[in-house]
């Protein structure tokens, strides 16, 4: 390790920087290597960033520049000894593994979109202002000269760390232009690190929001995945609402800005929203594993993307939303798909959606046992985000009311754990698997055999488990009520 003391005017600055950058031993190693060759080396980007807020395990893996060509950063690699990967050196990345420390080191490099692609165009640079230059933000346009250990701030990116401040080092248009996802990665930044973008920087995403059509979806789903996970969402969702890009990007969630009628009888659903994703994250440490939880989060901020499509007028100035937790997994289903989330994402987030009306009505009217044994057979491994969500979902501010639910809620909780307890609730099953009905009734395989196990495990939904001569019996009554043979 090496340390780099740094002086920079701190005036009334809003926040302070470390006052020493460490550079870590990997870097220092790699940079020799580099300078014995000939070759000019940087840590550059995040790296720099957030090791300079201290922050370095948030992004653990190291970035470097160079004016070395990918064939010549292979060659050193391989007389360091370190392992390699080039799935990026079409982009003039190549990446290295040395001493544990994930590296990827990049051709200087110019970088632009032809407005009719969705992929970059890539052309090399041949100095490191260049390469800064054309980086997305003036706190990610910093670099330390290797193994010179010489901090380079050619765009005042140090002193926009300290303010909070975010702006480009090009003008913003031009960034913007030759690469759309940076106005997302602006949203992620103000969501991840607090920063606030200046007024050129507004102004130019609210101008080329149209741009971020041309963007695969892919980046786009990876970069809302990391504002979504950041310390705070919201405030990265608000600047994508304000700045028009949520309109191209997630447009279901400007869309919840429903008005207020002339009687205040229903909440703007779109602060609602925002103000449940607050409160999931912030009850994220009552799920097994804890948080940030991406899937906990889309469920919280899309829960009611089906009001729009569903909102109707009532007399008296009331308005209802009827089926909108229906229609809105049906619409959580297409965006995310759209955006390339995983199947499974998918899933989880469009059940969370289906499932969180649920429990409303649970204070009102007791619930039977077999009720509260449908409500866990249905969530299935979801139940420990459906018990977060609903929780998140009260946001009313009648002290009274709050508490009421909250203890309604408490109560719904000590049930499932009760009967969890005495009958392994959350592993429920048929009383009778499919090779045990198979042998009964003398069945193959086949759907008869999946219909018999269903009408089974809606009994043990309703009744309980019930003991073998008594789930035999009821198999029976069943195969003889659909013309099935009974021995």
């Amino acid at each position: 390790m090496a340390t780099i003391e740094l002086r920079a005017p701190r005036d009334d600055a809003e926040r302070v920087v470390a006052g020493r950058l460490v550079i870590p031993s990997a870097a220092l190693r790699l940079g020799a290597a580099f300078a014995e060759s000939g070759y000019a080396l940087h840590l550059v980007g995040g790296s720099v960033r957030d090791l300079l807020l201290d922050r370095a395990a948030a992004t653990p893996d190291l970035d470097f520049t160079t004016d070395a060509r990918p064939e010549q950063v292979l060659a050193l690699a391989a007389g360091l000894g370190a392992a390699t990967w080039d799935v990026g050196i079409a982009f003039g990345t190549v990446g290295l593994h040395l001493e544990g420390v994930a590296c990827e080191v990049t051709t200087y490099r110019s970088e632009s979109y032809d407005p009719r692609s969705r992929n970059p165009a890539v052309e090399y640079g041949d100095t490191l202002e260049g390469d800064l230059l054309r980086r997305d933000f003036t706190v990610n346009a910093m670099a330390v000269s290797l193994p010179q250990q010489v901090f380079v701030d050619l765009f005042g990116g140090l002193a926009d760390l300290e303010l909070g401040r975010l702006r480009t080092p090009a003008a913003a248009t031009e960034s913007f232009s030759d690469d759309p996802l940076r106005m997302l990665r602006a949203a992620r930044f103000a969501a991840q690190l607090g920063l606030q973008p200046d007024d050129e920087l507004l102004a130019a995403m609210a101008e080329l929001a149209p741009r971020l059509e041309i963007v695969a979806a892919e980046r786009i789903r990876d970069e809302l995945g990391k504002l979504l996970l950041a310390e705070d969402p919201v405030a990265g969702l608000e600047l994508l609402v304000d700045t028009g890009l949520a309109d191209v990007v997630l447009p279901e969630l400007p869309a919840l800005r429903l008005s207020i009628d002339e009687h205040h009888q229903h909440k703007d659903v779109y602060r609602h929203s925002l103000t449940v994703l607050e409160q999931a994250v912030a009850l994220e440490g009552r799920l097994p594993g804890g948080g940030p939880d991406l899937v906990l989060r889309l469920a919280a901020l899309l829960h009611d993307i089906g009001k729009p499509a569903t909102k109707r007028e009532l007399p008296g100035g009331r308005v209802s939303f009827l089926d909108h937790d229906r229609v809105g997994s049906r619409l959580v289903k297409d965006r995310l798909r759209a955006l390339r989330f995983p199947k499974d994402v998918v899933r989880a987030v469009a059940d969370l959606v289906f499932l969180h009306l649920r429990f409303h009505g649970y204070g009102e009217a007791a619930w039977t046992d077999s009720a509260v044994r449908r409500y866990v057979r249905d969530a299935g491994e979801e139940l420990p985000r459906l018990h977060v969500l609903t929780r998140s979902d009260c946001t009313t501010r009648n002290a009274r009311k709050a508490a009421r639910l909250s203890a309604a809620y408490d109560d719904l909780e000590a049930r499932i754990e009760e009967l969890a307890a005495e009958e392994e609730l959350g592993r429920l099953r048929p009383d009778l698997d499919g090779e045990r009905i198979m042998a009964l009734l003398g069945l193959p395989p086949g759907p008869l055999v999946g219909r018999a196990r269903a009408h089974l495990l809606e009994l043990r939904t309703e009744r309980g488990p019930l003991p073998e001569d008594a789930a035999v019996a009821e198999l029976y009554a069943w195969a003889r009520t659909n013309g099935i043979p009974v021995p």
